[in-house]
């Protein structure tokens, strides 16, 4: 890996996160103020399964090398 993929995937994950408030702030704050919500171990588990899935899809898009 070099530091262009690198770069490239931090761009790509910030304008992701900006979608969101972006098209529907009103949404997104509800959404947030949920997920502040929950319990630590809920958001942990929610953590856990969100970066199991990002390294699935990595593998499969990389090809596993």
């Amino acid at each position: 890996m070099d530091w262009d993929d690198l770069l490239t995937a931090l761009a790509l994950y910030l304008v992701l996160e900006g979608v969101l408030p972006f098209l529907s702030p009103e949404g997104w704050r509800r959404s947030m103020s949920l997920i502040a919500g929950l319990p630590g171990r809920q958001l942990r588990l929610f953590g856990l399964v969100s970066m199991l899935a990002g390294l699935a899809l990595l593998v499969i898009v990389r090809g596993g090398t």
